[in-house]
C-alpha cells in the first residue's frame, strides 16, 4: 500500500472513530497517536473514550501490517487479518459513522 493510501485510510479511521464516539459514549479525552508507516510518521490527536481508543489501536496496527499492495475494502479481503469478535465491532461503528457522514453531506448539499 502506498503512504497516501496509508494517509487516506488513517483519515478515515479517525473521522469515523470520532463521530462515533462522540455521539454514542461518555468520558472522553484526547489521545495521542503517533503511528508509522514505511518512511513517514504520522501523529494524531483524537478525541476518544478508553473503549474507542482500544479499538482504533487494533484497526490502526491491522492497517499498518495489512500485507496487500492494493488494499482491498476490508469486507472484501480474501485474507482478513481482524479478529471475528474486533471486525464486528468496526463494522458496526463503520456502519453508525458512515450513515451519519451521508446524512450531513446531504444536509450542507441541500441546506436543511
Amino acid at each position: 500500500m502506498t503512504t497516501e493510501k496509508f494517509e487516506v485510510e488513517l483519515n478515515s479511521l479517525d473521522k469515523f472513530f470520532s463521530i462515533h464516539c462522540k455521539d454514542k459514549h461518555q468520558e472522553q479525552k484526547i489521545h495521542t497517536f503517533y503511528v508509522n508507516y514505511k518512511d513517514k510518521s504520522y501523529t494524531k490527536e483524537i478525541n476518544l473514550c478508553d473503549e474507542c481508543k482500544e479499538l482504533i489501536d487494533y484497526s490502526i496496527k491491522r492497517l499498518q501490517e495489512c500485507p496487500h499492495e492494493e488494499k482491498p475494502r476490508c469486507r472484501k479481503c480474501p485474507s482478513p487479518c481482524y479478529e471475528k469478535t474486533q471486525w464486528k465491532k468496526v463494522a458496526k461503528l463503520m456502519r453508525y459513522s458512515g450513515i451519519k457522514l451521508g446524512v450531513s453531506k446531504l444536509k450542507k448539499r441541500f441546506g436543511f
